[in-house]
């Protein structure tokens, strides 16, 4: 029986287009295949830390780890949102023939503000901004965020003369509007307007048959483009763009440039040369820009004042800090302190036959006071993933898991054995579940097992976006600072408390702080 390829993407449409596209290309070569949507990276933890993997794109991080486990085995990207060097393991397997490599003006009314002083053209892309300042350094550029649609909808809703996309995302969406130009000025992206399959590099079976599929033009020319950017960016968010292309008489051209965020700078570097004698060609270019300023350029972009645009209310790791945008500067604090309490021993002297544990922070008082085994539990309830998993790592099975403490307690009332339990909870808890439980005539015994404390932090300066991971740390933030920006929650019940206060309240998929930061990636990323 001949092999069914998973193919890993992305749910956006613009990913599903894209992915759809290689199911066909396969198809017609005889190979069956199924499309596998990933959302989040959920609960999967690999061997290794994702930076000592390789793993740092944000558009590709998810369907990275989804092939590192073995749940699809391929992966479909827009080759311009991949990381320059690939995960360890993985290897690009496939790019099929270029589509429209352009960027692409979108205006509301007609052309004439090309010609005037003033107008305002929206773009989210650092790119796009600094060469259209270059062109016209008296406009005004404003940001552009969210998918193609929803772009497109901001342009007619704002007081906006324009604004830029890609060419080929409209045009697989079929959503081009009437009222476009192509810039055929303005430098793409590098691979702007490929499409990249991955898959593991031991894989031999599945890279012969992508192999089937490349476009040896298209890889030859995005991989000179990528190469460029490699040896130009550094980790750099630097304004880069590069095009390459071959002509009939067998010569591969190459243009790139280099800017300054303002578009006051630039350095262009274009070359000609044979195919088949374009190995060094990247390389060339790359030195040239360098060698016209382009190390220093480089160097006062990445020493220049970045200002926090996203605030968290809890200390994020350095592992956590990697998975952001580039455009995301982040600052992050304890909003929340917590002081474990001493709980008596005559609390757990005996079994308890029903337990309920809402946060590691319980586990953590429980486990401070007592050795995993004086704690006979016979049934333990909790919520959250991550809680339930410290609890059969350091104290014994987990009876049952919610999402939210609502859910708990609604479960509880159709399923718990018998009608009392023992709570083990902050002094600074909601009153869903108690309410609940004693409501449908089920006795619950709290037990404080730790003390909250409020240490919110007040920003000097407003910002995007504060990721939020309990009730608390919205009391927390709020006490110091008032409600603006964009509320990013871990799950529901922050969320309802934050929705009190805010007017966009986001909600992870999965409650981990990983899936509030793709919540974060999500509003800063600009589709192809």
């Amino acid at each position: 029986m001949s092999r069914i390829i998973r193919i890993g993407t992305r749910d956006s449409q613009l990913a599903m287009w894209q992915a759809k596209t290689v199911q066909s290309q396969l198809e017609q070569i005889g190979h069956k295949s199924v499309l596998v949507p990933v959302k989040s990276t959920g609960d999967i933890v690999l061997d290794k830390p994702l930076y000592e993997l390789g793993i740092t794109g944000i558009f590709t991080k998810t369907l990275d780890i989804a092939m590192l486990n073995g749940n699809i085995d391929i992966a479909v990207h827009s080759l311009k949102d991949v990381p320059t060097v690939l995960p360890k393991g993985i290897v690009q397997a496939a790019v099929l023939k270029r589509g429209n490599i352009n960027d692409t003006l979108v205006f509301k009314k007609n052309e004439e503000f090309l010609s005037q002083r003033d107008a305002v053209i929206a773009t989210g892309s650092l790119r796009r901004r600094a060469q259209w300042l270059n062109r016209y350094p008296t406009h005004t550029v404003v940001g552009l965020r969210g998918n193609v649609n929803s772009r497109l909808e901001k342009l007619e809703s704002n007081d906006w003369n324009a604004a830029i996309f890609a060419a080929a995302g409209l045009g697989r969406l079929g959503i081009k509007p009437e009222n476009a130009i192509n810039l055929h000025w303005m430098i793409p992206a590098p691979a702007q307007g490929a499409v990249m399959v991955a898959a593991l590099e031991e894989d031999e079976e599945v890279k012969a048959i992508c192999a089937e599929i490349n476009h040896r033009e298209t890889e030859i020319c995005t991989g000179i483009e990528r190469e460029f950017l490699n040896r130009l960016e550094g980790g750099c968010t630097a304004p880069i763009g590069a095009i390459c292309y071959i002509n009939k008489e067998e010569e591969i051209n190459f243009k790139g440039i280099l800017l300054s965020k303002d578009g006051t700078r630039k350095i262009e570097v274009t070359k000609v040369v044979e195919l088949g004698k374009h190995d060094k060609l990247a390389e060339f270019c790359a030195d040239y820009v360098i060698g016209k300023g382009g190390k220093t350029l480089i160097d006062q972009l990445q020493r220049s004042d970045k200002t926090t645009n996203i605030y968290s209310t809890k200390t994020l790791t350095d592992d956590q800090q990697l998975l952001f945008h580039n455009d995301v500067v982040t600052k992050s604090n304890d909003a929340i302190k917590i002081s474990l309490n001493r709980i008596p021993k005559t609390i757990v002297k005996s079994e308890i036959e029903n337990v309920i544990i809402t946060s590691k922070n319980a586990v953590e008082a429980l486990l401070t006071n007592f050795s995993a085994i004086e704690l006979q539990f016979k049934n333990i309830y909790c919520v959250g993933r991550r809680t339930k998993r410290m609890i059969e790592k350091r104290i014994g099975k987990v009876t049952h898991m919610e999402a939210n403490a609502k859910k708990l307690a609604d479960y509880l009332v159709d399923y718990i054995e018998g009608t009392e339990v023992t709570y083990f909870c902050s002094d600074l808890r909601l009153d869903d579940l108690p309410n609940i439980l004693t409501e449908n005539n089920i006795k619950v015994n709290e037990v404080e097992a730790y003390q909250t404390k409020y240490d919110g932090e007040k920003l000097e300066n407003s910002v995007d976006g504060i990721l939020f991971y309990s009730p608390s740390t919205v009391d927390a933030f709020l006490k110091v600072n008032k409600a603006n920006g964009i509320a990013f929650c871990i799950g529901e019940t922050t969320a309802n408390t934050a929705k009190k206060h805010f007017e966009d309240v986001r909600i992870a998929k999965i409650p981990t702080v990983e899936s509030v930061i793709e919540l974060v990636n999500e509003f800063y990323a600009v589709d192809s």
